[in-house]
């Protein structure tokens, strides 16, 4: 495709009925900013100052404070730059809502200057694990087949399978994991669905709306599939007695999945 042109303060979109643009479409005509270093797989800092965390993806983390890097790290780092120095520099940003995490970064959908979704297509290399939050951006179902292409395809993160059992778990932190519901229950603190093997996934209350409530009550004796960011309560000095060592909340439907 020949390369779009920058005119005056917008990028010009085009369409490639050969990439994953089809299942992220860019919104139309966004003001350009210009990227000042890639940080890794999922963030950028522009030459503003913000720093830009990419909506819907999570990528390995890179190495830092004596900590290794993760499995296909670099690739996504590598990856994410050269897309943004064939984009010269300069991405369109769809804002998220919100549009600043805890930690003050821009969320943002990113679009380089053909008009292509910078996560999709990080996530149909397999570079990146899908993730998110309620309320979505309305990419969620495009951002599921751009993964669900490479997991398909046994592409980078997928090369092997990343999805362990309860009693696999060994550390906190990101995490894809399968097992199967033995109890659900609803209290003041939200939802919880109970796992073999001393997991437990909770929705906050504020979530729920978000949430069909009968179809997580039925998933009792289901096999589902969960991601999220897996907290040790015994390391928070949190674990009560008779309380599952593992909680993983759930942000969004698109982070749990029946299996079977």
């Amino acid at each position: 495709m020949k390369k779009a042109s920058l005119v005056g303060a917008f990028f010009v979109f085009g369409f490639s009925a050969f990439s994953v643009q089809a299942f992220c479409p860019a919104p139309g005509p966004l003001p350009p900013v210009k990227v000042a270093r890639v940080v890794d797989g999922d963030t950028l800092r522009l030459v503003d100052g913000r720093s830009v965390r990419l909506i819907g993806v999570n990528a390995p983390e890179r190495a830092r404070n004596g900590r290794p890097a993760e499995a296909f790290a670099e690739s996504a780092y590598k990856r994410l730059h050269a897309l943004v120095n064939a984009s010269n520099g300069q991405i369109g940003l769809r804002l998220g809502e919100p549009a600043r995490d805890h930690y003050g970064r821009t969320l943002a959908h990113t679009y380089d200057a053909k008009g292509q979704n910078l996560e999709a297509q990080l996530l149909a290399e397999g570079l990146a694990y899908q993730v998110a939050f309620a309320p979505d951006s309305g990419l969620v179902d495009c951002q599921r087949e751009a993964e669900s292409q490479a997991r398909q395809a046994g592409l980078g993160l997928w090369k092997r399978s990343s999805v362990l059992a309860p009693s696999a778990i060994r550390a906190s932190g990101f995490t894809l994991l399968q097992g199967r519901v033995t109890h659900v229950e609803r209290n003041a603190g939200g939802l919880w669905l109970d796992l073999q093997d001393g997991v437990v996934l909770r929705i906050e209350s504020k979530r729920l709306r978000y949430f069909v409530i009968e179809d997580l009550q039925a998933l009792v004796g289901r096999r589902i599939e969960v991601r999220g960011w897996l907290i040790d309560r015994a390391r928070r000095g949190g674990l009560k007695p008779g309380q599952a060592r593992w909680l993983l909340p759930l942000t969004h439907p698109a982070m749990i999945e029946v299996v079977r």
